[in-house]
């Protein structure tokens, strides 16, 4: 054998050399007990699918780097952003929301958008979306809105009429359905769209003061999208278009790029702002809090193994560094339980062991053993705390200053109390910004998706629809009416009084 080549092992190492045919009694007979490689092998087969995301399940991921170009210390004392000019190690990791690993990249859905910096002070994830607002604003409808975009139980079919019933009875909804149904629910690949951190998080600086922020990653490539039809026409003719456009760029070179952006409130403005700032159907209008320079996202480096990197990367809100915080956003709340807890079920519970998740820099703590303990599981260390043995200690320099709630009630508190319950404004806002082209396509895409409707109810799921479409804008309203080939006259009956 050439000394150069490598031998042929099991898992455990050892060399043999059969891996074609298996062990039998005679040419014909049947198959022996002891060929362990046969078993080796097809036991794991047998366990190569791990359970897919609920959601995000179809994704594309690169590695690349994040290069401060502007100075917001007087923000946050995050290290990451510490040093114009300073380069943080970044996984990107693109996906679509509702379709399962095997659906296409180019459906009409959200895209996941969740960046993983490799900090000194730690691993951070910012997780979000290419929109800046959600179909909901509590953790609790989360599930339920899944549900609505998977698979009818009954059919095991996707369901219009689940979609828009459940559309039509959460106005809340109706901004996030806007965006959904215009041409940015089906962009060009992933390079063409921006990334938005969607939550409202917060820094904190030097001084131990906190401001309320947004991130924006916009697109350098510029916006670019299909339309409906050559969606649908991608579909079948290349299901998984944004990932081969993503991977072959990167392959030649063509490296993508975001400008970070971020928008900055003084904590004193959420208490009178007239948006609840922590409310994720809501933007805050560029006119009253404009977008900051921060620095640039490179991704320029493909994962060697699809697997390993992209299906075992782990994003979780609830991992932020020094100097970035949470917020009272209860969207952002429920994931921050949430995310992790998934990670958990999917990967293990030492899941931030995996290289793509793992920290580069120190990590000191008590957590052992568990499935998957590759690690070295603290050795010989104590496994407690306190003790007298070890040298680690909890540094104070990084508590973060109290939150003044100004509220001692626990409750159940409507959502969309007086005050909470505009949903109309800025769609409407939205579509009025459109060009004309823009206006018809969402109108067309609308039109499309509500004509699925089926069943007892169309009639009560559309007029009720209808409703908030006229509520947002009545010229959209009008249109939509005419495309479904309403009888106006009949279905301004049913509007109600504006």
């Amino acid at each position: 054998m050439d000394t150069n080549k490598k031998k042929l092992t099991s898992a455990s190492g050892i060399p043999y050399a059969e891996n074609e045919n298996s062990m039998t009694v005679g040419p014909r007979g049947p198959i022996l007990l002891q060929d362990f490689i046969l078993h080796e092998k097809m036991a794991h087969f047998n366990r190569e699918r791990i359970p897919e995301r609920v959601v995000h399940a179809k994704g594309s991921g690169a590695y690349g780097t994040f290069t401060v170009t502007h100075d917001i210390s007087k923000y946050t004392r995050a290290k990451v952003f510490n040093t114009i000019g300073k380069q943080t190690k970044v996984f990107l990791r693109f996906s679509t929301v509702g379709g399962e690993k095997g659906s296409a990249d180019t459906e009409r859905d959200p895209r996941g958008f969740a960046v993983k910096f490799y900090t000194e002070d730690g691993n951070w994830d910012l997780v979000g979306n290419n929109t800046p607002v959600f179909f909901v604003k509590d953790p609790k409808k989360f599930g339920d809105f899944i549900h609505t975009q998977k698979r009818d139980p009954y059919t095991n079919c996707k369901s219009a009429t689940m979609m828009w019933d459940f559309w039509s009875l959460n106005p809340e909804s109706l901004h996030q359905v806007t965006i959904l149904m215009s041409d940015r629910g089906t962009p060009y690949g992933y390079r063409h769209m921006d990334g938005f951190g969607s939550h409202t998080f917060s820094f904190i600086n030097d001084k131990n003061e906190r401001f309320w922020v947004k991130f924006h990653f916009k697109t350098q490539q510029g916006i670019k999208n299909f339309t409906d039809e050559d969606a649908g026409a991608m579909r079948g003719k290349n299901p998984d278009f944004a990932q081969h456009d993503l991977l072959t760029h990167i392959d030649n070179g063509d490296f993508p790029k975001w400008n970070l952006k971020v928008q900055v409130m003084p904590e004193e403005d959420a208490r009178t702002y007239h948006i609840n700032p922590f409310d994720l159907t809501k933007v805050w209008p560029h006119g009253d809090y404009p977008l900051i320079d921060v620095g640039v996202l490179e991704l320029n480096e493909n994962p060697d193994n699809y697997f390993a990197h992209v299906e075992q990367a782990a994003f979780a809100p609830a991992h932020v560094v020094d100097g970035v915080g949470f917020s009272p956003d209860k969207m952002l709340q429920g994931r921050i339980l949430s995310y992790p807890d998934a990670h958990r079920y999917r990967l293990g519970g030492n899941y931030e062991q995996i290289p793509v998740n793992r920290c580069p820099y120190l990590v000191s703590n008590y957590q052992r053993d568990g499935l998957m303990a590759v690690n070295g599981n603290g050795g010989s260390a104590p496994n407690y705390f306190p003790n007298s043995f070890d040298e680690i200690e909890a540094d104070q320099t990084y508590k973060e200053p109290a939150w003044d709630l100004r509220n001692q009630v626990a409750d159940w508190y409507d959502r969309n109390a007086e005050g909470e319950n505009d949903h109309y404004t800025q769609p409407g806002n939205l579509y009025r910004l459109m060009d004309e082209k823009a206006k018809q396509d969402l109108i067309t895409n609308v039109v499309n998706s509500m004509s699925g409707i089926e069943g007892p109810k169309k009639d009560l799921i559309t007029n009720r629809q209808l409703c908030h479409w006229f509520r947002a804008d009545i010229n959209l309203g009008m249109a939509i009416a005419k495309g479904l080939q309403l009888d106006l006259q009949e279905t301004m009956k049913h509007m109600p009084t504006v």
